[in-house]
């Protein structure tokens, strides 16, 4: 059976197909809240929600009395659907089972459950499997972020270069729906017929410095620029809100481990280092290749080693508290010397 995602649910639910049973689980309520405002948005016409559309919420519900909505017909309708928001607060998952088995063809059923996930070894998780689509959105990995981004931008008819969208990526974070929301704020923005997104519009409406990130500290290090790795940091230790240690921290020790991986590629251009570490554009290769220029491979190793000591001093593994401008100071010191 094909593993089901965002994408190939939400195709066919533009295509107006509609499944008896939905049930979306996971760590990203980005996703679960898309498909789930898609389907109460889409699945009946506006005038007849008012009889047909059901909305219930998991700590005001039980199954039985969700079993039993789903059970009664349409008024005067194709169809009827019954939307349960915050599932993962109905404990009586076995209640499921008969409906399951005999599902009202007329209504279209969703479970949205968030923060979690159904157990896979029960009866009703195999259940659902055969008569719905069930899929679970797990949470997205900072290196997934970029193309999240691009894709948003793209569907708003929008396009950033890579330097922007690190930007908007460092300065939200990896909650999906507040970047998406930022994104939309930006797009309030943007003047009317540009479809390029420029560091400046994300300085003014998100609130980064586009001289001041992580995206210009890798930079300067790939380039052994001291003077402007050690302005940053003077930067970052100013406004520590903005700019985490670990955050920072996380970020050099990705691109060094992709450095150090980069020298074993057996094709050393920019195609064939995207290749070997598994990226699927050329994009931010070419700092990788810069960096092995400027870094011997043993020096790469050592600095990867500095940056898990910074990180555990960060967190207060050293018996002395170290300031995190400190730590940042002395760890650029090793990495640039």
């Amino acid at each position: 059976m094909a593993k089901h995602t965002f994408d190939s649910v939400f195709s066919e639910l533009k295509k107006g197909k509609f499944h008896p049973v939905y049930y979306f689980m996971g760590e990203e309520s980005f996703y679960i809240d898309r498909l789930t405002d898609y389907i109460a948005e889409n699945a009946l016409p506006e005038e007849e929600r008012g009889f047909n559309q059901t909305v219930l919420y998991g700590p005001d519900t039980s199954m039985d009395a969700v079993v039993n909505a789903a059970r009664s017909f349409p008024m005067m309708a194709e169809r009827q659907v019954i939307i349960v928001k915050e599932a993962q607060h109905i404990k009586n998952h076995d209640a499921l089972l008969a409906y399951l088995r005999h599902p009202q063809p007329t209504t279209v059923l969703v479970f949205a459950h968030k923060n979690g996930s159904l157990d896979k070894r029960k009866k009703v998780a195999a259940e659902l499997e055969k008569v719905g689509i069930v899929v679970e959105f797990k949470k997205v990995r900072d290196e997934q972020l970029p193309t999240f981004v691009n894709n948003y931008l793209r569907g708003k008819g929008a396009v950033a270069d890579s330097k922007t969208v690190v930007m908007i990526c460092e300065a939200v974070g990896a909650d999906l729906n507040r970047l998406a929301g930022e994104i939309d704020k930006l797009m309030l923005g943007v003047p009317a017929g540009s479809v390029m997104i420029t560091p400046e519009m994300v300085e003014e409406n998100i609130g980064i410095s586009k001289e001041y990130n992580n995206f210009e500290l890798q930079s300067a290090l790939v380039n052994r620029d001291v003077y402007k790795a050690n302005k940053i940091i003077g930067y970052f230790a100013n406004n520590p809100k903005k700019n985490p240690i670990q955050l920072t921290l996380s970020v050099l020790f990705g691109f060094f481990s992709n450095v150090m991986m980069a020298y074993y590629a057996p094709d050393k251009s920019e195609r064939g280092v995207a290749a070997f570490l598994g990226l699927k554009s050329v994009w931010g290769v070419g700092d990788y290749l810069t960096a092995m220029k400027n870094y011997r491979a043993v020096h790469v190793m050592e600095i990867l080693h500095e940056i898990r000591l910074a990180d555990a001093r960060s967190k207060g593994g050293d018996a002395v508290v170290v300031p995190d401008r400190e730590i940042m100071r002395e760890l650029l010191y090793k990495i640039l010397h």
